[in-house]
């Protein structure tokens, strides 16, 4: 009888994995150590700065803003790229510069205003 009960059990929580696993996940994900090349960070940081626009955090002017430099600093953790879009037609002009932030493999780590 255990043994019916724990075959019913695992097979209903089976049904439920596929749903933890629905989303298709995001391009700029990955594991390891090895370093991510420019290109890889200027795309995912694009892609970063674009929902960032349709998530309404940021104006849709932004939409338009262009990566300005990309540099890999020392960071709280190692060595972190740094993404630098600017924006003259944001409305303030103290958030003129938006800083995008990627572990040295490529992972997104934040985006602020103030490059910290």
């Amino acid at each position: 009888m255990k043994a019916i009960i724990l075959t019913a059990t695992l097979v209903a929580l089976q049904s439920f994995s596929p749903m933890a696993l629905a989303d298709k996940g995001s391009s700029c994900h990955f594991h390891g150590k090895t370093p991510a090349t420019e290109a890889v960070v200027t795309d995912c940081a694009t892609q970063r700065r674009d929902a960032l626009v349709k998530a309404g955090k940021l104006e849709s002017s932004w939409q338009s803003a262009k990566l300005g430099t990309l540099e890999l600093v020392d960071g709280k953790k190692g060595k972190e790229w740094k993404a630098t879009f600017t924006n003259p037609a944001a409305t303030d002009k103290a958030k003129q510069n938006l800083y995008v932030f990627f572990s040295h493999p490529g992972n997104f780590i934040a985006a602020n205003f103030t490059g910290q």
